[in-house]
């Protein structure tokens, strides 16, 4: 039950648990050597990436819908998210029999538009963010009568999130910090409500994208504070404003929220696509790239929960491109040649001898800065690393080449 300073405890946790079973998976707990190695000690990967339908979002979804009465589920639910919301509740709505209509923000990732729309839901676009899509479904609710379900500020839902919580402590009895991805608090505070309850030692720790980060703002005002604005890759948890549930549950029992960078959180997906061989999305690798940036900050045994795994394909090839730079293994740069016949094979001739992937060549000759017989040459190269990248550029530089960097 909840208590007077929290609207969710650890009865309603474990009561969501109960609705759950046998409609969502426990999701594995993978160790991860090559993050134990940084941290030194245990570290675990809790894999809600993948969970059914993609991410942890169907767990408060089907228990915030199961708890309606039958005439509020005959009358239909509403949702707005970016996509993950949006397939729980769609998945959700079918499993229970009720009509869904989700509002997906213009340009929201294609595989999450029609993936919510092949489980069933009507999808509607409005605006460009999720609280502008919050909006327009909080209207549609008011004007049809069907019931708002929220992505995140409802105790239903963060019940129902909070069951990952109780599966880490079942999984990793001695674990000492979780390390959570957070948008809107959903899935942070119901972590929390459920690990605090058993083991108040256990250090909780949220992790948001630094270019939509409410809440250390938020944490420190004492209340809820929106963002002016807000642009990261990582859409599920790019959330203006924090929950009003979730901020409450979180200012009692969080112990931090940190931030990371773009290039952080797009250096930590190539990693766990290359070394734990799973795919997730930007979002759902927040907690890892926050263990990547400070490892000796947390306490292992440590557990990342990884929210998500669904990504746009096209986004995550650019996403791969901006970690491999991000990693010291994509290199850009612009070679001056001497516009004459055997200038590019020399050229590459010396990458050659660096052991260096030429991606891409192209020969820029309308540069004004270009002398009549001079020539640049744009290259893509793909390298093993900064260790490499400082190989190959002194090589350069020794032959007597002129870089300039993009």
């Amino acid at each position: 039950m909840s208590t007077a300073t929290s609207p969710v405890g650890l009865d309603d946790v474990v009561r969501a648990q109960k609705l759950l079973a046998g409609i969502c998976r426990v999701t594995p707990l993978e160790g991860s050597r090559w993050l134990s190695e940084r941290v030194g000690g245990p570290v675990f990967l809790k894999c809600e990436n993948l969970q059914r339908a993609g991410s942890f979002k169907i767990r408060g979804a089907y228990v915030r819908i199961a708890n309606l009465t039958p005439e509020e589920r005959a009358r239909g639910v509403v949702a707005a998210s970016a996509g993950n919301h949006a397939q729980g509740v769609a998945l959700a709505a079918a499993l229970l029999g009720a009509r869904s209509t989700v509002f997906m923000p213009v340009g929201a990732p294609l595989p999450k538009v029609a993936a919510t729309q092949a489980y069933g839901a009507e999808v509607r676009f409005h605006g460009h963010t999720v609280d502008e899509s919050l909006v327009a479904a909080t209207g549609y609710a008011k004007e049809t009568g069907a019931v708002f379900i929220h992505p995140f500020d409802h105790p239903d839902v963060v019940a129902g999130q909070g069951t990952v919580g109780l599966e880490i402590l079942d999984q990793c009895p001695d674990v000492r910090t979780i390390v959570v991805s957070t948008g809107g608090g959903g899935l942070l505070a119901g972590v929390a409500a459920a690990v605090k309850a058993q083991r108040p030692e256990v250090k909780v720790v949220g992790v948001q994208a630094e270019t939509a980060a409410a809440y250390p703002a938020s944490l420190a005002a004492g209340h809820p504070v929106a963002l002016e604005s807000l642009q990261t890759m990582a859409d599920g948890i790019a959330v203006g404003r924090p929950g009003d549930v979730p901020f409450t549950i979180i200012r009692e029992f969080v112990d931090g929220v940190r931030t990371v960078s773009e290039e952080s959180l797009s250096r930590s997906l190539l990693l766990l696509l290359e070394r734990a061989k799973l795919v997730v999305e930007p979002a759902g690798a927040a907690a890892v790239a926050a263990i990547l940036d400070e490892p000796h900050a947390f306490e292992p045994p440590v557990v990342a929960v990884l929210s998500g795994g669904n990504v746009d394909p096209l986004l995550l090839l650019r996403v791969l491109r901006h970690g491999l730079a991000a990693a010291g293994r994509y290199l850009s740069l612009r070679v001056r040649l001497q516009d004459r016949p055997g200038a590019l094979a020399r050229l590459l001739s010396e990458l050659a001898a660096t052991d260096v992937n030429v991606l891409d060549v192209m020969h820029l000759r309308t540069n004004p800065k270009l002398h009549v017989d001079e020539v640049e040459v744009a290259l893509q190269l793909e390298t093993r690393g900064p260790r490499h990248c400082n190989e190959v550029l002194t090589r350069l530089r020794s032959a007597g080449y002129h870089l300039t960097f993009s």
